[in-house]
């Protein structure tokens, strides 16, 4: 297998990830400042962090990192981000090509890769809302019901996971955790069930050491802007109690350091696969040893409430269990090393990888 996967990142990243390789001339020096800052590791194939020769990966959206690669061979200035992909594919000789941002690109795009590419495998765990994956060999998630919505569509889907992070393995060993609440993700009025949780938690900040890293939406941050503030954009602003402990983002290894700080890390789902838990910060909160309260649901396999993570039912409820859970230091701990213990073990990088290898092998 000659392994092509391509992948994006957030935008409110790009100017840490300038700041990480600045000092690095070559595409290949700055992917691999990318891979070491550990953003979005769970997603990462073994193959392509072990460097393998065979394995390539890059963030096609990334013009910055991209046009590196198109002058070192000789691509025209102006060659577009789907020509300088294909280019890279094709000089790859990728017979595989996995695509974690495939609502990135037009829909025809698998249409026009070269003919050394076999077989296209996408990700995807977000709404589907006018999107076709027609073009793709399998689509593949962990959200069932995600996958049955695509399954009625006419694709055919793969169960697939993220996987724990080896390099966590530091992290998840700390003792010293002086915050005491921590939630790192994206805010925006659709999320609304997240929205109450996130503000009935934040109230608690005069009693525990709460701390919020939150991506704001683009209307989020017009709505609290000088100029938002005359506009009618109030359903977008936050409320007081969690602007007042909100900090900007972080990202890849910024934010392992600040998920082994917290004693909790809060975890919330949106409105996209109804019943069905199991997003990425699921696999990283319990990777760096911290425990994960998050909303009740149905749960990917050794995600237990009360034995590897503990879950909430309402706002109140929440609240209610991280009063009980920072008062009950020895339970907190308990459920703490079984959930990293369990994430280490099933959901592996060698797992994951054993896995996709079956699911190439079923196309």
């Amino acid at each position: 297998m000659r392994l092509f996967q391509n992948a994006r990142y957030y935008p409110s990243l790009r100017p840490r990830l300038r700041e990480l390789t600045r000092d690095y001339q070559t595409f290949t020096g700055k992917i691999n400042a990318f891979l070491n800052f550990r953003e979005g590791a769970a997603h990462i194939l073994l193959p392509v962090d072990q460097r393998a020769e065979w394995a390539f990966f890059t963030n096609g959206d990334d013009g910055d990192v991209q046009r590196v690669w198109a002058r070192e061979h000789g691509l025209k200035p102006r060659a577009s981000a789907s020509e300088i992909l294909r280019a890279q594919i094709e000089e790859h000789r990728a017979d595989v090509f996995y695509n974690l941002d495939a609502t990135g690109w037009a829909q025809d795009f698998t249409k026009t890769l070269p003919g050394c590419v076999k077989k296209t495998i996408a990700w995807h765990a977000a709404p589907i809302r006018n999107v076709s994956f027609s073009g793709y060999d399998l689509v593949v998630c962990n959200f069932p019901s995600i996958r049955a919505t695509l399954a009625a569509q006419g694709c055919r889907t793969g169960d697939f996971f993220p996987a724990y992070d080896p390099q966590f393995a530091p992290f998840a060993g700390r003792q010293h955790r002086p915050v005491d609440v921590l939630f790192v993700g994206g805010y925006s009025r659709h999320h609304r069930r997240r929205a109450a949780v996130l503000e009935a938690i934040a109230k608690l900040a005069g009693e525990y050491d709460i701390v919020y890293r939150l991506d704001r939406s683009r209307l989020c941050r017009l709505a609290e802007s000088p100029l938002g503030q005359f506009l009618p954009l109030a359903a977008h602003r936050r409320p007081p109690a969690i602007r007042a402990i909100t900090q900007e983002p972080i990202f890849g290894r910024d934010y392992y350091e600040a998920l082994a700080s917290a004693k909790i890390v809060l975890n919330g789902a949106i409105d996209m696969a109804g019943a069905d838990r199991g997003n990425m910060r699921c696999f990283e909160a319990l990777g760096a040893g911290s425990l994960m309260l998050s909303d009740d649901g149905n749960y990917p396999e050794g995600m237990r409430d009360g034995q590897t993570i503990a879950t909430y039912n309402s706002p109140e409820h929440a609240v209610k269990q991280i009063r009980t859970l920072l008062g009950a230091s020895a339970q907190r701990l308990g459920i703490t090393r079984a959930g990293h213990d369990m994430v280490s073990t099933i959901y592996s990088k060698q797992a994951q990888w054993e896995r996709f290898e079956a699911l190439v092998a079923s196309i």
